[in-house]
């Protein structure tokens, strides 16, 4: 949600890049952005390729692809690439290189940053250019990574489809007639179409796990604190945070390790600095107690390719030498835990423009923000207590099992010209919210939680597990993740875009 700050001149771009290279240039550029970010790093610090090399790879690979996708909704070339230089210079003169020297991001376009538009998807922001990076852009950027452009995202990161009044809708690039997920939707299709090799997401209700899934790449929804959000406004929220996305769970763990860390602005933040997730992931999963909740204990419908392609999950773990058992985790009032706070949080960072600009507001906002208007201090209580009573649930839970497996998303994705599905295998869907249970109510657990891909269907489309750890278990969400990567290689299956 946004923080109102006045509009400042800035160098933004948007439109396609001119560029003069060849085709066999493009070529190789493609092979470029093929290149885990891991790997890609590494090949920039040893001098194999220069940062001005790989962004130019970047920028070249969006002008051809990114009409069909929409992913990136902004775009600085000139900035980009004078960075690049810059860094490149850096590195010559024998400076200190940060852990993402020379990568290009776009940010999500939720995330201030200075001198570049931040639209939050609304028509009420469209020309809105902060004079501030917030944090999350201030430590990447710090890391050495170049800023390129902007995400898209949902009119005001709600919901998950990414389709707004400013930009349109993101394309899914498995499949163009599909959605791309949301809110983090721009940022899921970006890193699946090889516009990046990283991206920065934020997640409430699945933001980030719902599009990673839908589009077969890996994100990270950290523990409330892992990753602190400044400025905020409501310094104590512990159902929005941000997190990172890549293609692969090593990816996701290097763009963590310099997300996350301690802020003392942040009275939630964890003290625990992040550069040790950049620490190798490879770990024997023999022994490993994995609990599975196929629909959460049956308080979700989940659609039929969705159940069986993660079904057949369950072998792979029981291959790594896991014990695997079907249980879940007690979420008995987390369907009104999460909507009282989700409510809440919208009335409180929106609820000023509801009044000012109604007519400017898609319905499903509106209806969320008069939610939470209709609240009572009761209501708040009782979501409260009931948030306390779940969290001593699951780390009950968490002595039992080490990890929790699950679907990420109920559906698979569905056509990009509707806001949501009205039904999942029979039942209906009455908001834009009620599909999204599956991620939502493990929000509710506080934990930690990876999406990675997990397979497609007979159809094509791309399908996410969700792994679950204990509350400030990243270390074991991501080991887990990264074993099961390896032994299945879902996400090295690549989108043909036209």
């Amino acid at each position: 949600m946004p923080n109102a700050m006045p509009v400042s001149p800035g160098p933004v771009v948007t439109g396609p890049v001119e560029s003069a290279a060849s085709e066999s240039a493009v070529s190789g550029q493609g092979e470029i952005c093929a290149l885990d970010a891991v790997d890609l790093a590494a090949r920039i610090r040893r001098g194999g390729l220069s940062a001005r090399e790989v962004v130019q790879a970047h920028l070249d690979r969006i002008e051809r692809h990114n009409p069909a996708v929409n992913a990136i909704v902004t775009l600085d070339p000139e900035g980009a690439l004078a960075a690049a230089a810059e860094a490149d210079e850096r590195q010559a003169r024998g400076a200190e290189l940060g852990p993402l020297h020379g990568l290009p991001i776009a940010f999500k376009d939720t995330h201030a940053t200075r001198g570049m538009r931040t639209t939050h998807g609304s028509p009420l922001f469209a020309e809105h250019v902060p004079y501030e990076d917030e944090l999350l852009v201030q430590r990447i950027q710090g890391a050495g990574a170049i800023r390129i452009g902007k995400t898209n995202v949902p009119e005001f990161a709600a919901g998950s489809h990414t389709f707004n009044p400013v930009f349109g809708a993101t394309r899914n690039p498995y499949d163009l007639t599909r959605s791309a997920g949301g809110s983090s939707g721009g940022a899921a299709a970006a890193l699946a179409a090889g516009f990046q090799p990283l991206a920065d997401g934020s997640d409430m209700g699945g933001s980030l796990r719902n599009p990673a899934s839908f589009c077969n790449v890996v994100g990270l929804r950290p523990t409330p604190g892992r990753v602190p959000s400044h400025p905020g406004g409501n310094l104590w929220d512990t159902m929005g945070v941000a997190g990172p996305m890549g293609r692969t769970v090593a990816d996701a763990a290097l763009l963590l390790s310099v997300m996350a860390g301690p802020d003392p602005r942040v009275p939630i933040s964890l003290d625990e600095p992040g550069a040790g997730f950049r620490a190798p992931l490879a770990r024997d999963l023999t022994g490993l107690r994995v609990a599975y909740a196929p629909d959460l204990g049956g308080r979700v419908p989940v659609d039929r390719d969705v159940r069986e392609v993660v079904e057949r999950q369950v072998r792979v773990f029981e291959d790594l030498g896991c014990h695997v058992t079907e249980d879940c985790p007690d979420l008995d009032g987390a369907e009104e835990v999460f909507r009282t706070l989700r409510a809440q949080e919208f009335h409180h960072g929106l609820g000023a423009l509801l009044d000012s600009h109604r007519d400017s507001l898609k319905p499903s906002l509106v209806w969320n923000i008069e939610e939470g208007r209709r609240l009572t201090g009761a209501d708040l209580v009782r979501a409260r207590n009931g948030h306390a009573r779940i969290h001593l649930a699951a780390t009950a839970f968490f002595q039992r099992y080490d990890v929790l497996i699950a679907p990420v998303s109920q559906v698979t994705p569905f056509a990009v010209e509707s806001e949501y599905p009205t039904g999942i295998d029979g039942e209906p869907q009455h908001t834009y919210l009620d599909w999204m249970r599956s991620a939502y109510f493990v929000t509710v657990l506080g934990a930690p939680a990876l999406s990675v891909p997990a397979g497609f269907t007979q159809a094509g489309l791309p399908v996410g597990l969700q792994i679950v750890g204990p509350p400030r278990a990243e270390r074991t969400v991501l080991a887990t993740g990264a074993a099961y990567e390896a032994a299945t290689g879902h996400g090295r299956r690549r989108p043909s875009l036209p």
